[in-house]
C-alpha cells in the first residue's frame, strides 16, 4: 500500500478533509460520492462510479433523483406497470 505522508485530524463532526492534490490525482470532484468500506483495521474510500441500482450496469444510464437506472431495467419496470 502506497502512503502519502499526509495527516489530517478528524473534526468534532467526524469529518476529514481530503487534500486538493489527492482529489485531483484521483479524479474526485466536488459532490462525487465515495464508497466507504472496512478491511481489517483499515478504512477504504473509493470513488463510486455511476451504475444501475438494479443490475449494476455502467452504460446507457438515466439519472432520476440522484439514482441511476439503465435503459434495460427501465424497460422491465415499465413493462411490469402495464
Amino acid at each position: 500500500m502506497k502512503t502519502s505522508g499526509i495527516v489530517r485530524r478528524v473534526d468534532e463532526l467526524g469529518r476529514v478533509v481530503l487534500p486538493i492534490e489527492l482529489r485531483r490525482s484521483l479524479g474526485i470532484e466536488e459532490r462525487d460520492c465515495l464508497e466507504i468500506t472496512l478491511e481489517d483495521d483499515r478504512i477504504i474510500l473509493q470513488k463510486q462510479e455511476s451504475s444501475c441500482i438494479f443490475c449494476g450496469a455502467e452504460t446507457d444510464l438515466l439519472e432520476h433523483r440522484g439514482k441511476f437506472i439503465c435503459a434495460k431495467c427501465l424497460q422491465e419496470v415499465s413493462d411490469q406497470e402495464d
